[in-house]
Parts: C-alpha cells; structure tokens; sequence
C-alpha cells in the first residue's frame, strides 16, 4: 500500500467518525435512535418488499447477528419494526418497519439531511460534493444494500 493510500484510507475513517458523531447526538436527543438503528431502518425502508432477515441486516450493517439481535429487540418493544413470520418455513422470520417506524424514520432522514448539509456547507462547493460522492460510491457500487443506488 503506498503512503498516499494510506492517508486517505485514514482520513475516510477519521471523516466518517466525525459525521458518525455529529449524527449520533442529534439522533438521540431528537429522535431516541442511534446511528446504527437509523441505518438498520433506511436498509429496510429500501429491502425488497420492505423486509430483510437478521442474517442479512446483519451483513448490511457490517455487525455480527446476535448484535442485530439486541438491536433489534429494543426497536420491536417500542413498535419500530415486527417481525413477519416466513410463510414457507415457520422457524424464520423477517423484520420490517412498521407504521411508527417509517415515520420515525421519515423524520431521522430530514435530520441526516439537515446534518449533511452542515457537513459540506463551509467547507466545499457543490461540484465537489458531487465528485466526492461519486468517488466515494465506488466502495459501495453492486453491493447488497447500496444505500446510494437510488
């Protein structure tokens, strides 16, 4: 790896905790999420027929299954996702949003937005906001659960 790699791979990291952490405070107060919740919800808001099994939100979400699991307990108590039973094998279940959900998370997304509009605001132009997004989407590109590929 050559030093100009290196340096940005660490910058990439050290960028996305800074977002990670500005996002974090305003997701809680406001919205009683953590970013990792936020994130859980967007991939099933965009899943294939709104739903995913904790195996995959697992692998979406780079965490292992049993941390989904306590993730997700927490958000099916206060009735942000349910589960769906698989109609084929009873064993499996699939987690979707639910009403409450998709509207706590329509709110957390004007949040995010509002956030990243803070994050870009002083420090760059709009042409290159878009050549940034545009590079940074080839370390997501035909990926399951691509968040960007609308």
């Amino acid at each position: 790896m050559t030093h100009t790699s290196t340096l940005g791979a660490m910058r990439l990291l050290q960028s996305a905790d800074v977002f990670r952490a500005r996002l974090s405070s305003e997701f809680s107060a406001v919205h009683g999420l953590s970013v990792n919740e936020f994130m859980v919800m967007m991939h099933l808001d965009q899943a294939p027929n709104s739903r995913l099994s904790r195996a995959e939100l697992a692998k979406r979400i780079h965490v292992s299954a049993s941390t989904v699991t306590r993730m997700l307990a927490p958000m099916e108590k206060i009735g942000l996702v349910a589960r769906e039973p698989d109609p084929r094998d009873a064993r499996f279940a699939f987690m979707k949003l639910t009403s409450t959900g998709e509207t706590r998370l329509s709110e957390a997304k004007a949040t995010f937005d509002k956030q990243a509009g803070y994050l870009f605001q002083d420090r760059w132009e709009n042409d290159e906001v878009a050549t940034l997004t545009d590079l940074l989407r080839r370390f997501v590109a035909g990926r399951a659960g691509d968040l960007s590929a609308q």
